[in-house]
C-alpha cells in the first residue's frame, strides 16, 4: 500500500508569447508547483516565478526535433503525481487549442490523479490582436475557424479545404508555414479569390513580432522574400483590412498631432 499521497495534475496555457498575457491562476500554480514540465514556445521569463524547489523539465517539440515524445511526457506526468507532487504542464497558448492537452488530462485521469485544466490565450485571438486584426468584425466576418497546417499531405484525417473555403469568413491557421504554398493551392482550387487577404503573423505578442501583409496570389512569394520563421500564424479574411485601416488612422492622427 503506498504511504505517499498522490499530487495533482495541472494542465496550464501559459499564453501566445508575452508573458505578461498568462492568467493570474495560471501563475499561481507555476508560483505552487513542485514540477514544471514545460514546452518550447512559453516564455522562459515565466520559469523565474517557479519556487526554488521546483524541478524544471523541458519537453519542447520543435519540426523534427521532439525533446520528449508524447508517450514519455505522458508517463512522466503520471511519475511525478503518484510521487506526491504537484505537477504543472506548462503548454503555449491555451493547452486545449491544437495543444494535447486533453491527451494529457486522459493519462493522468485513468491512473486515478486528480488534474485541473488552466485556460490560456490561443494564438488565434493573442497573435492576430497584437497585429491589430480582429477575427470577427461586424463589418467584414461574423465566424471564425482555427485550423491545423499540419495535415496537408496524406493525413487519415486530411483538412476539408474544400468546405473552409466558403463556410467560414476567417481562417485562422497554426503551425501552416512549412506548408504555406499547398494552403494556398487548396483554396484557389476550391474557390478561394486569390485577392483574398492574408497576414503571416511572426512570434505574435512578443518584442520580435513581425507582421507581412499581402494576398492569396502573392503572400507564398513574401514569406520566403521575408525569410519567415515558425512560430507564425496565418490569418486569411477580409479582417486583415482592419490592420490597414487602424494603421492608417495612426498616421493621420500622428500628421495632426505634428
Amino acid at each position: 500500500m503506498r504511504n505517499i499521497a498522490v499530487g495533482k495534475v495541472y494542465i496550464v496555457g501559459a499564453g501566445p508569447g508575452d508573458p505578461e498575457l498568462i492568467t493570474i491562476k495560471a501563475m499561481r500554480r507555476i508560483q505552487q508547483a513542485d514540477v514544471i514540465l514545460y514546452d518550447r514556445l512559453i516564455s522562459k521569463e515565466l520559469l523565474g516565478y517557479a519556487s526554488s524547489h521546483a524541478e524544471l523539465v523541458y519537453c519542447g517539440k520543435a519540426p523534427g526535433a521532439h525533446a520528449m515524445s508524447q508517450q514519455h511526457i505522458n508517463e512522466a506526468l503520471i511519475h511525478y503525481a503518484l510521487e506526491g507532487k504537484n505537477v504543472v504542464r506548462l503548454k503555449g497558448g491555451d493547452p486545449l487549442v491544437f495543444g494535447r492537452g486533453a491527451e494529457e488530462a486522459l493519462a493522468v485521469a485513468t491512473h486515478g490523479i486528480p488534474y485541473e485544466i488552466v485556460p490560456g490565450i490561443t494564438s488565434a485571438i493573442g497573435a492576430a490582436a497584437a497585429a491589430g486584426i480582429p477575427v470577427t468584425h461586424r463589418e467584414y466576418a461574423s465566424s471564425f475557424a482555427c485550423v491545423t497546417g499540419s495535415r496537408c499531405h496524406g493525413d487519415k484525417a486530411a483538412i476539408r479545404w474544400d468546405l473552409l473555403a466558403h463556410s467560414v469568413d476567417t481562417l485562422a491557421i497554426y503551425m501552416g508555414v512549412s506548408e504555406l504554398p499547398a494552403i494556398r493551392e487548396e483554396l484557389l482550387k476550391h474557390g478561394k479569390a486569390a485577392s483574398t487577404p492574408v497576414a503571416l503573423i511572426e512570434r505574435g505578442t512578443t518584442s520580435m513580432q513581425r507582421t507581412i501583409v499581402g494576398t492569396l496570389s502573392d503572400i507564398h512569394t513574401l514569406a520566403l522574400s521575408m525569410k519567415l520563421c515558425n512560430p507564425a500564424l496565418i490569418i486569411i479574411g477580409e479582417v486583415v483590412h482592419v490592420r490597414e485601416r487602424l494603421l492608417h488612422a495612426e498616421q493621420q492622427a500622428v500628421q495632426l498631432i505634428g
